[in-house]
């Protein structure tokens, strides 16, 4: 038992090594990292690294404290197993002796054996004092990189970016998207609750593999906020003809061919395609789409026709996904946003060649950053006098009046249906070609 507890604490190391040190995404590594553990074992280390990850900020203040002088860069593995043990004890509910020896175990299997008479010193006074000293800290952006926190009061004001980093350090529930279009069957069928946009959400740690229609492919698992670019066209989607860009892994290229549309599924990622094959197999809807492994910057149809629909899912910050993926503001940069303007300008052009007059351009981004949303949308209409914004309103897709911006664009935040769970922040802009320029 103890052997066990030691290994799976240490490969939480080795994930939070992996994504501090190394920069490595969390679920890029987590396969290899817990490979020889147990199933529960495997979960537990997971939510370990999670957890600390997502309460970063708290968990360095409150280790601090305890501290007489900073722990030399050598000694970064000392720190992380500092973080570990202090998460485990403040925000797990782990005994404290447990979390104490066992840190003090995997201090001495990593090689970081002169250290572990202080890790005993520290976790012992964490568990005695800790918790005081964590609920004297009032900061709300603690657990955020600073110049991320900086950015959201920048863009929202204080209020809303104190706002967003308590939805942020939630982890998600499980929501997902009937092949039917009947959230309220689905609901019943699994166990679920039914949310407006026809969404269904159940608990986090569902067991997606063993509900009710999973081999039968009658639903696929996409965040609510994911769902809505598609719900938002605001035209006919059977018989369409509907371009999806950087579609992988394809939620939405399965609402569209669940929809009746004729879809062409673009994306670079050979690896992330093969999750959209599988997908499409397991909910009988192949026929309807057409996987292309290649450019959406150079795409075209075959036919040389135009399409009714372009969807832009554009690559982005993702930071309105780190409910999902904790590890993700560590990895992120000051400079990231502004460094994929112009890519996403580039698809936006793309777009704009490939969609018919009349037709409709969606773009969207999962990210929270200004520089990614309503400016990219600005900059295409003063270089594209042939595109004009076709505003969304409330009830389209079940948003709300709260959702919408003064333009017509969709702003989703992490705390929007909050009550029910969240939702992962999204961008989303509705445009329409004319047949000449306005």
């Amino acid at each position: 038992m103890k052997d066990t507890a030691t290994a799976t604490r240490a490969a939480a190391l080795d994930l939070l090594s992996a994504v501090l040190d190394h920069g490595r995404p969390l679920d890029d590594v987590f396969d290899a990292a817990t490979r020889k553990l147990e199933p529960r074992d495997r979960a537990f280390a997971r939510l370990l690294a999670a957890t600390t990850l997502r309460r970063m900020g708290r968990l360095e203040k409150v280790i601090k404290t305890f501290l007489d002088r900073p722990l030399p860069r050598r000694a970064v593995g000392a720190k992380h197993i500092l973080r570990l043990g202090a998460a485990q004890m403040l925000f797990l509910d782990t005994p404290p002796h447990a979390a104490v020896a066992t840190s003090v175990d995997v201090a001495r299997v990593r090689r970081l054996a002169p250290y572990a008479g202080l890790i005993n010193a520290v976790l012992r006074k964490v568990a005695d004092h800790g918790a005081a000293r964590l609920a004297g800290f009032d900061d709300p952006l603690a657990d955020l990189p600073r110049w991320l926190g900086q950015s959201w009061i920048a863009a929202y004001g204080a209020e809303t970016a104190a706002r967003l980093a308590e939805a942020c350090g939630r982890e998600a529930p499980l929501d997902l998207t009937p092949r039917d279009g009947d959230g309220g069957a689905l609901a019943e069928l699994v166990g679920g609750l039914a949310l407006p946009g026809g969404s269904v959400r159940l608990p986090t740690a569902t067991a997606v593999r063993e509900l009710a229609g999973f081999t039968e492919g009658q639903w696929w698992v996409q965040d609510a906020a994911a769902a809505l670019p598609v719900l938002l066209a605001g035209v006919p989607l059977k018989g369409a003809r509907v371009v999806d860009f950087c579609a992988a892994p394809g939620g939405k290229t399965l609402q569209l061919a669940a929809a009746g549309a004729q879809v062409w599924a673009v994306d670079r990622s050979a690896t992330r395609l093969a999750r959209l094959r599988e997908n499409l197999e397991r909910t009988g809807l192949g026929d309807a789409v057409n996987v292309v492994e290649g450019d959406a910057l150079t795409f075209t149809l075959t036919d040389g026709q135009q399409a009714d629909v372009v969807l832009v899912d554009a690559p982005c910050t993702a930071t309105g996904t780190f409910r999902r993926h904790p590890d993700a503001p560590w990895l992120k940069r000051p400079g990231d946003a502004a460094a994929l303007a112009a890519l996403q300008d580039s698809l936006l052009d793309a777009a704009v060649r490939l969609v018919r007059p009349g037709g409709v351009i969606v773009y969207c981004v999962c990210s929270l950053q200004p520089e990614e949303a309503a400016p990219r949308i600005e900059a295409l209409l003063a270089r594209s006098p042939e595109i004009s914004r076709k505003p969304i309103t409330a009830g389209e897709g079940g948003v709300s009046d709260e959702m919408i911006t003064a333009e017509g664009d969709v702003r989703l935040f992490p705390f929007h249906l909050d009550a029910v769970g969240g939702l992962d922040g999204f961008f989303i802009a509705r445009l329409v070609r004319g047949d000449a320029p306005r």
